[in-house]
């Protein structure tokens, strides 16, 4: 866990194949963020796989940055300017994200398309076991995300002007296509896997009949979220490159996942005591969010794990291939990559249960 918390938190030196003018980007945000005021000094967050993310810091105030990654970028994804409108969204629910304060399309100003967030103060947890919060507060962090999830999935998006953010119904035969072709676009350079093409074929034929719609985040975990520093509260969910409207369920499901894998893979519970650690069952954790959204149960709930295991293995993949193709925004990209092959394991023993 220690070196996955060392790659991950804090901030470095910007890379040299990620550096802009600074120049340029300041005088920006003194035209276009209310109340700026140099001289800007820029690092770089050592977290993320996707856009590059960093760190500005004035004499008053300190922002947070995210842009689009250099080189050749996949078709539709690295679309700062949908998590721009989101979170811009979201912030008028109070539903907690960073306050925006701009976005920019010129790609002039630094070389590509970026937008200016709060820089949020809270505590980072990337292990789910939680190891460094009391056994007494653990509970309650789950509980914290938990409740976080099923407020973001009872918001009406149709109010907060997102009705046009995605397509009502449909959510899993898309994704299960675009995941698929995905992962089908990378073989040439990150290479085939049997598992991935097992998956792809099984998830195809077993799609559930009934979706419901809402908002969903994509990839609410806890390390793409901040806690209060001294209590078990979120104060700010990060990373919503992935949000769309979909099924609450499949987001669910990427959520409650962690249950299934080892802590190698995404920090997973599997094997933990987590009755000795105070960390709700599974079971207890399906049943508060289902509570708290009004359902009963998660039907086809093992399609929904299967289902998130080769999306998240699909996205790794993509990783992969970003690593050997030289344009991956984090500098540890390819030992991440290389987790696709046992994500894709689980994800066809989770189906071929059934």
């Amino acid at each position: 866990m220690g070196d996955r918390q060392a790659q991950n938190v804090g901030t470095a030196a910007v890379r040299d194949d990620l550096r802009f003018d600074e120049t340029r980007l300041a005088k920006w945000m003194a035209a276009h963020v209310y109340a700026f005021a140099g001289p800007l000094t820029v690092e770089q967050f050592k977290g993320g796989q996707s856009n590059p993310t960093f760190k500005l810091v004035t004499p008053t105030a300190s922002y947070v940055m995210r842009r689009k990654p250099a080189g050749q970028l996949v078709t539709g994804a690295h679309a700062i300017d949908r998590e721009h409108r989101v979170i811009s969204a979201l912030g008028g629910v109070d539903f907690p994200v960073p306050q925006t304060f701009g976005y920019c399309d010129d790609d002039d100003v630094i070389g590509s398309a970026f937008y200016i967030m709060e820089l949020v103060q809270g505590r980072s947890i990337w292990d789910t076991r939680f190891p460094d919060v009391p056994d007494a507060d653990r509970a309650a962090y789950f509980d914290a995300m938990n409740e976080t999830i099923a407020r973001l999935h009872t918001i009406d998006y149709k109010a907060i002007g997102l009705e046009d953010f995605g397509r009502a119904g449909g959510y899993l035969e898309r994704q299960v296509r675009r995941w698929t072709r995905t992962y089908r676009d990378g073989i040439a350079i990150a290479g085939a896997n049997a598992d991935m093409d097992r998956l792809s074929a099984w998830l195809q034929a077993h799609i559930p009949r009934h979706q419901d719609t809402c908002l969903i985040h994509g990839d609410f975990r806890c390390d793409n979220m901040l806690f209060d520093p001294h209590e078990p509260k979120v104060v700010a969910v990060l990373d919503w490159e992935l949000s769309t409207l979909g099924d609450p369920l499949a987001d669910f499901a990427f959520h409650a996942m962690v249950y299934r894998l080892p802590p190698e893979l995404i920090t997973g519970l599997l094997g933990t005591d987590l009755v000795a650690r105070n960390i709700p069952s599974e079971a207890d954790h399906i049943a508060t969010y289902c509570r708290r959204t009004g359902r009963s149960d998660i039907p086809d709930y093992s399609f929904y794990l299967a289902f998130n295991m080769f999306r998240l293995a699909s996205i790794m993949h993509g990783i992969r291939q970003r690593a050997l193709a030289g344009n991956a925004s984090s500098g540890h990209a390819a030992e991440v990559g290389a987790l696709y092959e046992p994500l894709a394991a689980y994800g066809w023993k989770t189906a071929s249960a059934n």
